[in-house]
């Protein structure tokens, strides 16, 4: 990492109230990738996939006009970390161009999917050794870890992520370097990252502005990536397209600026718990493992014995590219780790999800007893079978009357998944 790296101030435009246009936003990015030394290198963009919200086509459309003809070579990485791959269909519509007709709207830009499936794609960038990894931890684990990365962000010169920043279950404030890690990471430290995440809970890590442990264990991994690591860190208006903010800088500076916006824009506190919630998941979840977003943000404001239920009339499966979440089922951290000898060799990240959906709870060993503080129901087209082997609850979405619900008291809300709940 250079010394420019290293102290690069973010630069921000806007702020947590009011929202930006469009030619502000592109007058932004040009003046700051003017700045850039980027005449004759390559250039590698990191991008969400399409579970998160942001005017991507507004983004991606302003970075390439800045860096067409400077640049050698213009790459588009999409950050699946291990979700399911976007079709080409799904990637013309997220990047804003005609399926079939890229070159169009972005002369001589590639786009690549993140082939976490592949081996072939990744780099071997070495490893962080178990010390370091119980020092960043807090001594919650101590074992070495293999770092490998997509090979398309080590081949070119410059790593430029674009997207938005949001409260993460794993992470605290998702963006910048957590688009490597594990946006295009492999699975050792995606494991890693999330267990650790998983032992220290979602709900207390949740919206955490501070670097936390996960936080500097993805720092720690992205100063292994040779490459010049740059970010537009975004923070949306809540429910639309709009942003409130665009930050730039090295992928930690203006991820910090761009974090503190988002607590105050994200994270939304209610005077007392509330007992049942009705959780409007958004179809951009084509499944649990991305709609689960849609119980992380809302737990921390569910009381004791209360229940979340996930409204999502268009979702199907639990999961599309981790069938492994149905051997083991939702349970609440300590039922993993007072068996970890029947556990161990599940991927610790389907560990962590499971943990995180099912939320806060205690297991006995002795008795074999569960005890789980919020109860957790899907309304979807997931049959009621599959749901009660998932140790989940389970309500037929027809049944589900909105506006009873509300006036009986429940908690419905809208495009769940991105607005993090806390109580004050």
């Amino acid at each position: 990492m250079t010394t420019a790296q290293q102290h690069r101030t973010a630069a921000r435009l806007g702020a947590a109230q009011g929202v930006l246009g469009a030619d502000q936003v592109r007058e932004f990015i040009r003046e700051q990738l003017d700045a850039v030394d980027a005449d004759g290198r390559s250039v590698c963009v990191l991008v969400p996939d399409g579970t998160r919200t942001c005017p991507l086509p507004l983004l991606l459309g302003a970075v390439h006009a800045a860096l067409h003809g400077r640049v050698s070579r213009l790459t588009t990485l999409i950050a699946l970390g291990t979700h399911q791959p976007m079709s080409d269909a799904a990637i013309a519509r997220h990047l804003g161009f005609e399926e079939g007709a890229l070159e169009a709207t972005y002369p001589g830009m590639t786009v690549l999917n993140h082939e976490w499936w592949r081996p072939e794609t990744f780099a071997d960038l070495g490893t962080i050794p178990a010390a370091r990894l119980a020092e960043l931890s807090g001594g919650r684990l101590g074992l070495d870890v293999p770092v490998k990365l997509n090979k398309a962000v080590v081949e070119h010169d410059i790593a430029l992520v674009v997207g938005p920043v949001l409260p993460h279950e794993v992470v605290g404030i998702s963006g910048g370097n957590k688009y490597f890690f594990p946006g295009v990471a492999g699975q050792d430290i995606i494991d890693v990252s999330h267990w650790v995440g998983a032992l220290i809970t979602s709900a207390e890590i949740i919206g955490t502005t501070a670097v936390t442990p996960v936080r500097a264990l993805i720092n720690e991994g992205a100063a292994l990536v040779p490459t010049e690591k740059l970010s537009f860190c975004v923070v949306g208006e809540a429910g639309s397209r709009n942003l409130h903010s665009i930050s730039f800088g090295d992928t930690i500076t203006a991820w910090a600026d761009a974090a503190e916006v988002c607590a105050a824009t994200h994270v939304h506190h209610l005077d007392a718990p509330v007992r049942r919630v009705i959780s409007l998941v958004p179809e951009m979840y084509d499944d649990i493992w991305t709609g689960a977003k849609g119980f992380y943000k809302l737990e921390p404001v569910v009381a004791d014995g209360g229940e979340v239920i996930l409204y999502a009339p268009h979702i199907t499966q639990i999961s599309t590219s981790h069938p492994e979440i149905l051997e083991i089922g939702y349970h609440c951290r300590d039922y993993f780790v007072k068996q970890w000898d029947r556990f161990q060799h599940i991927h610790w990240g389907t560990l962590a999800h499971s943990t995180h959906l099912r939320g806060a709870g205690t297991y006995d060993a002795e008795t074999g007893e569960e005890r789980l503080r919020v109860k957790v129901t899907l309304a979807t087209r997931i049959p009621e079978e599959v749901c009660r082997a998932a140790n989940l609850g389970y309500l037929d979405p027809d049944s589900l009357d909105l506006a009873a619900e509300q006036a009986a008291g429940s908690f419905v809300v809208p495009d769940a998944g991105e607005v993090l709940f806390r109580l004050r």
